[in-house]
């Protein structure tokens, strides 16, 4: 070995700070500033007190940390006069198990973590989604956990209202100030009056104690929820929101009151907030306010640019938040669009944009940033395409964009939690190849986005090149996952092909691993299963979980999806792909399940006919068996579909009765199940070297897959 590595050994031992127990593995990881210079005395400590460790970075900024095994680490860092970050990763992602395990790079800490230096005239803001605690945190579909009980007294309410945003409070709590989109009327009982619409929210007042525990200082209530229960639900929105500490706009009594904006100085900065709806609504009294009647404000282009230039003329920065665009979509709609960038042209510092429920891409846009859809925060919607989202963190220098940072988050059980594994991943790929189209770059620090003002990756220039990785399939196998590739690069190029064709796809199933089934004290809510006869494994095909079915005799177990899967393509081409270890054989029938376009949902579940796609026998024994089933999405006339397998024992023993022989039913027998992805493919098969990405939805890929099985390994290429 030589003397500089053995510097280094030393240097990082002298560094690291651990029980006195041995630790299951070490983590060891960089510290730049925003100028990406090693930043040496960064303090790095767990925040899980059951599992003391304790770091700080040398001149290198190195630093090294042991870990025990657990499902999930949250490590902070904090050096004074600095802005203090915090990190969450999974087991796999930092010990480079499972799905994270090509070439031994750890999918979270390949990338230095970058601190930003506080300084004057800088702020540091932080942004999340659509926020509500009504509806299902009361009464939740499929039997699922009550979160929120109305019949509590006030403490319990408070208790449990501020347990749904627990996991979010270290990171709200860092900046200088934090805002969501407040969707839902306050009152502490559901009111009277109602709207003439067919959604309305409430949430009780304990909402918003539990915001601002979790360090959120403002609520926006420009959008189409402000006004469901017409003039009293407003006026006890209002009088619960001057009664906390929250400051809000977005909506009054009048017009007037409703375009007005909430100030409030920083660091020496004056900032103006200013929040808007898109849209009037078709049910009178409208949804937005006028002369005579109370709402939201209405985010005309006119009434959007005299409230910003009322204030920018104030020498005020100027930060609006958005109500628009379509539900679900990919992008915005150019109304949308062109309302924000107008309002950024005259002199608008920043704008933020909600109500699809998914997310969008984010655009830097003249120097000036413009997030299109933040997607959920806290929110009960129970399909997995709204279930990731983020936080985004934004520095003003003197009201100038100077950096941002992206926290992916994902929506578990209805409470936001960080995004570990295979859910960082695919919101980072979502989130990048969105903003990429719009010509926007995201790069790393640690397991986060960042975007700066000069729009370029942040990467070392030493790691700033193609990256090549191999892909390995079993003889069986014609399907793979590519979690383990880094979200910020791009697939450029796939080599060893050797006759073969390949096509990429996308997972469309939240928590296909399992391994964050048990993470965040919230029970995974995506999966249909008889839980009074499944456990967690402490082992698993890719990670260190799978689920495990108890199978009883003559009775077949149900396995799938929960909800349907709302946002999907039609007439796709779809692969189902698990791996399945079982004690006994077993017949495996595998469906798909339809929501017509007008079916009420209740009716959909239990009485929607299921198509059956495919019928397959697994063998009994020790081995994980690989299982992969073809169909195509239902082409029209549904409005979701999910997929179902019904899970049957073959095995059974003869035994002689009355000198007859007979066929006894075999006893209960473990099955367990890993990796259960549903793969929308993005492309048709393919010869070519170079992958034909034709739209933003095709860079999302998470699976490759051949047309025909092979043992020979792929050479992936990324930039």
């Amino acid at each position: 070995m030589n003397q500089s590595k053995i510097a280094i050994l030393l240097s990082l031992s002298s560094l690291l700070s651990l029980t006195a127990h041995a630790v299951d593995f070490t983590v060891s990881g960089v510290v730049t500033d925003e100028f990406n210079q090693p930043l040496a005395g960064v303090s790095v400590s767990l925040a899980d007190k059951n599992m003391p460790g304790h770091s700080v970075s040398n001149k290198q900024g190195q630093f090294s940390i042991g870990l025990h095994k657990k499902d999930v680490y949250q490590l902070r860092f904090s050096k004074a006069h600095h802005y203090s970050s915090v990190q969450t990763f999974s087991y796999g992602e930092l010990s480079g198990q499972g799905e994270f395990s090509a070439q031994g790079q750890l999918a979270g800490l390949n990338a230095p973590v970058t601190l930003v230096a506080q300084q004057p005239g800088r702020v540091m803001l932080a942004f999340g989604g659509d926020v509500m605690m009504g509806r299902r945190y009361y009464r939740p579909y499929f039997g699922d956990e009550v979160l929120l009980n109305a019949t509590e007294n006030d403490s319990v309410k408070t208790t449990q209202s501020r347990a749904i945003v627990e996991h979010i409070k270290p990171y709200m709590s860092l900046a200088d100030l934090a805002s969501v989109n407040l969707e839902t009327q306050i009152a502490q009982s559901k009111p009277e009056q109602r709207a003439s619409k067919f959604v309305t929210f409430f949430s009780r007042p304990q909402t918003l104690d539990a915001l601002a525990w979790a360090g959120i200082d403002y609520v926006s209530l420009g959008n189409n929820h402000t006004y469901d229960y017409l003039k009293s639900g407003l006026a006890s929105t209002m009088t619960f929101l001057q009664d906390s500490s929250l400051g809000f706009s977005g909506a009054g009594f009048n017009q007037q009151q409703a375009l007005k904006a909430y100030r409030t100085k920083l660091n020496n900065t004056s900032l103006s907030l200013l929040g808007y709806v898109g849209w009037e609504g078709s049910s009178q009294p409208t949804q937005t306010a006028t002369s005579d009647h109370g709402g939201a404000a209405y985010g005309s282009m006119a009434n959007i640019l005299a409230s910003v230039e009322r204030e920018v003329q104030q020498n005020r920065v100027t930060i609006l938040q958005y109500h628009g665009s379509q539900e679900y979509a990919n992008n915005p709609t150019g109304v949308t669009e062109q309302r924000l960038k107008s309002a950024l042209d005259a002199g608008g510092a920043l704008a933020i944009a909600h109500h699809p429920h998914v997310t969008q891409g984010i655009e830097l846009y003249d120097g000036k940033l413009i997030a299109y859809s933040m997607g959920n925060f806290i929110f009960d919607q129970n399909f997995s395409a709204t279930q990731h989202s983020f936080i985004l963190y934004v520095w003003l220098d003197e009201g100038k964009f100077s950096r941002a940072e992206i926290v992916p988050l994902y929506i578990k059980g209805y409470k936001p939690t960080p995004a570990t594994g295979m859910h960082r991943h695919i919101l980072m790929k979502r989130l990048t190849a969105l903003s990429g189209a719009r010509g926007t770059v995201i790069s790393r620090s640690g397991g986060h986005g960042v975007i700066t003002s000069d729009n370029k990756q942040t990467a070392r220039p030493e790691v700033d090149h193609k990256v090549v990785y191999k892909v390995r399939l079993a003889a069986n196998e014609r399907t793979a996952s590519l979690y383990h590739l880094p979200w910020e690069r791009q697939l450029t190029q796939i080599e060893g092909l050797n006759g073969r064709k390949y096509r990429l796809g996308v997972n469309l199933i939240n928590g296909s691993d399992f391994e964050s089934f048990a993470s965040f004290n919230s029970r995974e809510r995506g999966w249909l299963y008889d839980k009074s006869a499944a456990t967690l494994n402490d082992y698993g095909y890719s990670g260190q979980h799978s689920l495990a079915l108890i199978l009883a005799p003559s009775k077949p177990a149900v396995f799938g999806m929960q909800s349907f899967r709302r946002v999907y393509s039609a007439s796709q081409p779809m692969t189902i792909k698990a791996r399945i270890k079982t004690g006994q054989k077993v017949r495996a029938r595998f469906y798909w399940q339809g929501r017509k376009n007008r079916q009420k949902l209740m009716d959909a579940l239990q009485n929607g006919e299921k198509h059956l796609i495919a019928t397959k026998e697994l063998h009994s024994g020790a081995d994980w068996q690989s299982v992969e089933v073809d169909f195509n999405s239902p082409r029209v006339g549904y409005r979701g579909y999910r997929i179902l397998v019904e899970f049957e024992l073959l095995d059974g023993a003869a035994s002689q009765v009355d000198g007859a022989a007979s066929q006894v039913d075999s006893a209960p027998s473990q099955l367990d199940i890993d990796d259960f992805a549903l793969i929308e493919w993005q492309t048709a098969y393919s010869a070519r070297p170079e992958p034909a990405l034709l739209s933003d939805k095709s860079r999302v890929v998470t699976y490759i897959g051949l047309d025909k099985p092979s043992v020979e390994p792929l050479t992936l290429t990324l930039r």
